[in-house]
């Protein structure tokens, strides 16, 4: 929404003057949060991080991780988010 106030000014009143922005906002979440899960899990996968590497390594496997979230959230952000 702040994104929205701040750069989409006219999306952001039209939606807000229909009563579909809370609608709107929450497909965006949805759609968003599906991407994000979509993407860590690919990611995972090719990076080959798995519970095996959880149980040795929990340290690595933490950065790993968040090396991964860091580099989804920025992917969702730019296609859905700011798109």
């Amino acid at each position: 929404m702040r994104y929205l106030k701040e750069y989409r000014r006219n999306t952001y009143t039209t939606l807000l003057i229909s009563g579909k922005l809370n609608t709107y906002l929450a497909d965006i979440d949805k759609q968003a949060q599906e991407r994000m899960e979509r993407l860590t899990a690919q990611m995972k996968r090719a990076q080959g991080i798995t519970e095996q590497l959880k149980a040795e390594n929990a340290l690595e496997w933490v950065q790993r991780i968040n090396n991964i979230q860091a580099c989804a959230k920025e992917i969702v952000e730019k296609e859905i988010i700011f798109a």
